[in-house]
């Protein structure tokens, strides 16, 4: 079959065929996060652990999660590690040049459209879950991006591992209108609750 571009579907013929003459695909390592968002009056506040895991090895204490998309973009991701800084590197450059020809802040929307058309092209091969968050002229955005290319917006988000303990800690304190010291207090309990309650987040 012809390639017209875009993602090429051979290594998963490949694949099949492997697995039908008796291979064994290599098993997925297990990775660990917990990443939160939360919009407050007038901004968004953004929050990850730092461990770093491969299935049940803790790899680095003090990794990097939070990641610059633009002056005004930033974002959290959970999945690989490669992936992630690659995927929002790569998002980050295009920003870059789309400013340097319009000569316009990056819109949140421009960075979160670009990010799922990238994850939905390779059909969820690129592990990187996302939380987006920024502030344009059209004010706070926060969006979840899957790696299948979905997303949500919601006032207050999480994901990973330890997505579900954070998630309930927002539920039961987030509030309307919250302050910025209060939004950052409820990332704090969002982040302390996904380090409790999961192993791979630290």
């Amino acid at each position: 079959m012809e390639n017209r571009g875009g993602f090429s579907f051979d290594n998963c013929l490949r694949n099949a065929m492997l697995e039908s003459n008796g291979y064994t695909a290599p098993r997925a390592l297990k990775t660990g996060t917990t990443i939160v968002g939360v919009i407050f009056d007038g901004g968004v506040v953004l929050g990850a652990d730092t461990r770093a895991t491969s299935d049940k090895t803790v790899f680095e204490k003090r990794c990097q999660k939070i990641h610059y998309i633009a002056p005004n973009i930033y974002c959290c991701g959970a999945g690989t590690a490669a992936d992630t800084e690659n995927t929002t590197g790569l998002i980050s450059s295009d920003l870059e040049l789309h400013r340097l020809s319009t000569g316009r802040e990056s819109r949140v929307v421009t960075a979160l459209t670009m990010l799922k058309q990238m994850l939905f092209k390779y059909q969820g091969y690129i592990s990187a879950a996302l939380v987006l968050g920024g502030v344009d002229i059209n004010g706070p955005h926060l969006y979840t991006v899957y790696p299948h290319g979905s997303s949500d917006s919601l006032p207050y988000v999480t994901m990973g591992s330890g997505s579900l303990a954070a998630m309930a800690v927002f539920e039961s304190n987030y509030k309307d209108a919250m302050t910025e010291e209060e939004a950052k207090q409820l990332v704090y309990e969002g982040i302390s609750a996904g380090i409790f309650n999961d192993l791979g987040s630290g």
